[in-house]
């Protein structure tokens, strides 16, 4: 990774762990995806943006295989999906084969927007949602 992608990386995830995403997870209207600490076993709630398909929730992490989540993911891919005030459960699965540009342009706008500006490991994720 670039010297300048690395200290993009530090700024932003700094930014979201301390700020932005204590405040927005507070909001009930925000999705909040739900992961197992792959340390602690405790739940850990990230603030994300994605859009519902069918029986599955379709999102785009920033940072790919950085992204704390993502690691708690591939250790353990049962998760909960909070949309629109409801939880769901499910299974996260990465989906590499996906073009994750071409799948921001169907999710919502506000956070595609965000995610294409400071991401720089774009990678899409398929939650298979269990009712």
């Amino acid at each position: 990774m670039s010297r300048y992608r690395e200290i993009k990386f530090r700024v932003v995830t700094s930014f979201q762990r301390r700020i932005g995403n204590p405040i927005t997870s507070r909001f009930p209207q925000q999705t909040l995806l739900e992961t197992t600490g792959r340390k602690s076993g405790l739940p850990r709630w990230t603030p994300i943006g994605g859009r519902r398909i069918g029986r599955a929730f379709w999102f785009v992490s920033e940072y790919g295989d950085k992204s704390q989540y993502v690691r708690n993911i591939k250790e353990n891919p049962r998760v909960r999906v909070r949309i629109k005030g409801r939880w769901y459960a499910g299974t996260a699965h990465p989906v590499p084969e996906d073009d994750p540009r071409a799948r921001l342009k169907t999710l919502p706008r506000l956070n595609s927007t965000a995610v294409r500006a400071v991401g720089t490991r774009l990678l899409t994720f398929r939650v298979d949602l269990i009712d």
